[in-house]
């Protein structure tokens, strides 16, 4: 996976635009042009789409507000806000982007290819994905404003690799689309996230998902290729107790990508989902 992390107006002006204002002057200025282009306003909602298809080659219809915002005194500071905040995302990318690309490696089994990281204000706390359907520019586009966390700086990774897996792994009907969530999130989340910050961070993520992901965990260990006899050194380090000997070990998963278990576990749904719940240490 390759990520390019770039400033673009558009994506920039659109976000502070249409999403919750993060300022009292972002809120006048807002105010102010709606009241003096309504209709303007109203059509540039639908930029959104076009501009994260091909953020590089977007022109928009009608530049009125676009140009009203880039002369602001305010954007030039905003402005000067993202370029910092891209640094700052783009050092702790730098920092663990070999581990991403070998952990993507070994359980997609594919190359997720590149990605336009379009950096917005952190203030606005938001990640948003469009997957891109167009031949002018084959790379996908994330608009990304979540704040970086002090004391867990790669979290912010983690969850833009949590949106692109969601987007990229196929949908699932509604009644089982919570076991791709759990798996994604036993993959980020859980595992990756064990590796980068060399402590077990098994069960973070959504509490809802939490007994599922215990069901799935002895079939998850089988996935990542884990030896039946390491099973017990594992489960200390992530506080998940099950009964071994109830499981019979499937030497198949060496040959499924992480949408091919998704699928396996799916198609296996009355099995897995056991009437005995697991023990957390």
């Amino acid at each position: 996976m390759n990520a390019k992390f770039m400033i673009n107006d558009y994506a920039l002006i659109w976000s502070l635009l249409f999403q919750a204002s993060i300022s009292e002057s972002i809120h006048s200025m807002k105010q102010k042009i709606w009241s003096n282009y309504k209709d303007e306003y109203n059509k540039i909602y639908k930029d959104k789409e076009a501009i994260l298809k091909d953020p590089k080659n977007f022109i928009p219809n009608n530049d009125t507000i676009y140009n009203i915002v880039l002369e602001s005194k305010e954007y030039e500071k905003l402005k000067k806000q993202a370029e910092k905040y891209r640094l700052e995302v783009m050092q702790i990318w730098d920092s663990i982007k070999k581990e991403v690309n070998d952990f993507l490696k070994k359980i997609l089994k594919r190359d997720l290819g590149t990605y336009n990281i379009l950096i917005a204000n952190k203030e606005l706390n938001i990640i948003d994905y469009t997957k891109n359907s167009t031949t002018t520019d084959k790379n996908n586009s994330i608009i990304l404003a979540l704040p970086i966390d002090k004391k867990e700086p790669t979290k912010i990774i983690l969850n833009i690799l949590t949106t692109i897996l969601s987007n990229e792994i196929k949908n699932y009907p509604l009644n089982v689309e919570i076991f791709k969530d759990a798996i994604i999130e036993l993959a980020i989340l859980n595992e990756f996230a064990t590796i980068i910050t060399k402590r077990s961070c098994y069960l973070s993520g959504n509490p809802t998902s939490n007994e599922l992901k215990r069901q799935l965990y002895p079939y998850w260990l089988m996935f990542l290729c884990v030896p039946k006899e390491k099973f017990s050194k594992y489960m200390m380090r992530d506080g998940i107790v099950f009964d071994i000997d109830k499981y019979a070990y499937e030497k198949e998963f060496r040959k499924l990508d992480l949408e091919g278990f998704i699928d396996f576990c799916i198609r296996n749904k009355r099995y897995i989902i056991r009437p005995l719940v697991t023990e957390i240490i």
